[in-house]
């Protein structure tokens, strides 16, 4: 059995009313199951599209295997490095989320600067969540 990541029609971003995303349940748990086996599938789902959803979906699949133990996650840093200048919320929030858990070094520099440039462009219209706080607290993970 295979699932294509690229298929999003099941992914629901946030909103006013509700300030998390949810994802295919059983995409998601069907990659978990794979483990380290869905790392090259990741991989290159997110060399291959700028779809926030999609990236979205994908982050946090990676972000699940972290927490379930799959080791390799963190060598992906080259792929979720493309996103580091992303001015997505959502995709900032996923990937400060791994990079927190992973604490690959060349990550401290990009959340600090997404940090910086979220207080000095701050969004125009009400968000509903802060990326900030997940950002903040992973450069502070760094720092222990």
């Amino acid at each position: 059995m295979t699932l294509s990541i690229n298929n999003n029609i099941n992914i629901q971003m946030p909103t006013q009313n509700r300030n998390y995303c949810k994802f295919d349940n059983i995409k998601v748990l069907y990659y978990l199951q794979k483990k380290e086996e869905a790392l090259p599938l990741l991989d290159k789902t997110l060399k291959s599209t700028d779809d926030e959803k999609t990236v979205c979906e994908a982050l946090y699949i990676a972000d699940r295997l972290i927490e379930n133990g799959v080791n390799g996650v963190d060598k992906m840093y080259p792929t979720f490095a493309r996103f580091n200048d992303t001015k997505s919320q959502n995709i900032q929030t996923f990937l400060a989320g791994i990079y927190r858990k992973t604490k690959v070094p060349d990550a401290f520099g990009p959340l600090c600067k997404m940090l910086i440039q979220n207080s000095i462009n701050p969004p125009k219209e009400p968000q509903p969540f802060d990326p900030n706080e997940e950002i903040g607290g992973a450069i502070l993970d760094y720092l222990v």
